[in-house]
């Protein structure tokens, strides 16, 4: 090789090199940091490729409350409609249930309704 071009090589090469590197690690701390269930980086150099998957996993505790009623939501309902079926409130269902989100209610969740 041409001594000439090697230096040019060196010269811009090297940086490119450093530049890319400090990239990657970036991407992948960044996707250490994400606070999703699963994450999915594709990093391509010129001739590698390199797939990261990071998981985190939730735990969640149930305590119950002796005396406590619970209902299991179905397809169509909303909290105003389990409200009415049961005789209480929508507030009174959100202060049982703290956390909930009452414009987003899941078939197969099971809230507290006493």
């Amino acid at each position: 090789m041409d001594p000439r071009r090697r230096e040019q090589l060196t010269r811009y090469g090297a940086p490119a090199a450093f530049l890319a590197a400090v990239t990657i690690a970036a991407i992948l701390v960044k996707a250490g940091l994400n606070g999703s269930s699963s994450t999915t980086v594709a990093i391509t150099s010129s001739s590698t490729a390199r797939t990261t998957t990071a998981a985190t996993t939730t735990t969640t505790t149930e305590t119950t409350t002796p005396g406590a009623e619970y209902y299991v939501v179905v397809s169509g309902d909303t909290l105003g409609s389990i409200a009415q079926k049961y005789n209480t409130t929508v507030d009174e269902l959100t202060t049982l249930n703290l956390g909930i989100d009452p414009t987003a209610l899941t078939v197969g969740q099971k809230i507290r309704i006493k």
